[in-house]
């Protein structure tokens, strides 16, 4: 008898394991939705996909049947771009979108059964200067009133990282000993040596979501003696606070492009970590561009998209391998 049961159970077992892995197992079927805040022809397709439509901000990505690691197992990705961040959120809530980007506050929050996908750091906010602001003084006493600590604890939700540098620690080694605390008293120094005319800067956002921050380092330019004014987006101002992103895993490419999209010189190239920080060095004298943070992307993925995470480290699109769970009969 005693025999009987335990073949039994094994029996049982066996059967229970085999039908969850075939409620889990990939599958070939469904539509991926996915929103993002950006709209950007630099979205690029994914690996194993291609666009087959866009039209205006949406656009629909198909699986490549010859793929050199197999057909992808969606049958494809719908994307819709310039979302808002709280619309993504609304429409997550709702079943409308299976992949949202997270801010700081929302990647917080938790949910059941959403998934959060991160990649490494590889978004840069800085505040770039125009040439026209050329009293090295003033943009050096902004670099040392700006409270980073402030702003990464309240308005960041202490996401990602604080820096000095334009190059990621994760990716050059030696962040760390570019300077990024707040020096107000020397800050004030600097700025008081300064024409009066010349401590009066106009401030502008590339993106409306880094209003508050902005805000926030107008507020400790006041504490400093200098006056940034809020500028109307798309407008002329001396400084913007704006994004780039990370574009490789080599540093000095990276290093290059970031250089070009801050408008900064051209490095020279550099293929020792002396060479590559004795560049990076002199793109940041002067204090044309003051690093604040290093931003990861958040993504958060609804229950039913197994597999993944949908991102790499570099923040690249990776669907090749999620599916979509069946839905129960």
């Amino acid at each position: 008898m005693r025999l009987i049961c335990s073949r039994w159970f094994a029996v049982c077992s066996l059967l229970l394991a085999l039908t969850a892995h075939a409620a889990t197992r990939p599958h070939y079927g469904g539509t991926l939705r996915v929103e993002i805040h950006e709209s950007s022809d630099a979205m690029g397709s994914p690996p194993g996909f291609a666009v087959t439509s866009w039209v205006g901000r949406r656009a629909v990505l198909a699986p490549d049947e010859n793929a050199p690691g197999g057909r992808p197992f969606l049958d494809s990705v719908e994307i819709e771009m310039g979302k808002p961040l709280r619309d993504q959120a609304i429409d997550f809530g709702l079943g409308k979108a299976d992949v949202v980007e997270l801010d700081a506050n929302e990647s917080r929050r938790p949910v059941s059964g959403r998934k959060v996908w991160s990649s490494a750091p590889v978004r840069v906010l800085a505040v770039v200067f125009q040439p026209r602001i050329a009293d090295a003084r003033i943009r050096e006493a902004l670099a040392l009133a700006i409270d980073r600590t402030a702003i990464y604890n309240v308005l960041l939700q202490r996401q990602g990282e604080i820096s000095g540098a334009l190059l990621p620690q994760w990716l050059s080694g030696y962040a760390f000993l570019f300077p990024a605390t707040a020096d107000l008293a020397r800050a004030r120094a600097l700025a008081g040596e300064a024409p009066a005319a010349a401590r009066r800067i106009t401030l502008a956002v590339d993106d409306p979501a880094d209003q508050p921050m902005a805000e926030r380092v107008s507020v400790n330019a006041r504490d400093a003696g200098l006056t940034v004014i809020p500028a109307p987006r798309g407008g002329d101002a001396d400084a913007r606070l704006v994004e780039a992103r990370v574009a490789s895993s080599n540093p000095s490419d990276a290093l290059k492009s970031l250089a070009a999209a801050l408008g900064l010189p051209e490095p020279p190239r550099a293929d020792s970590p002396e060479t590559l920080y004795a560049a990076e060095s002199a793109l940041l004298e002067g204090f044309r561009a003051i690093p604040l943070f290093h931003l990861p992307d958040v993504y958060g993925a609804s229950p039913r998209v197994q597999g993944g995470p949908g991102i790499t480290a570099l923040g690249e699109w990776s669907f090749q391998n999620l599916w979509l769970e069946s839905g129960k009969p």
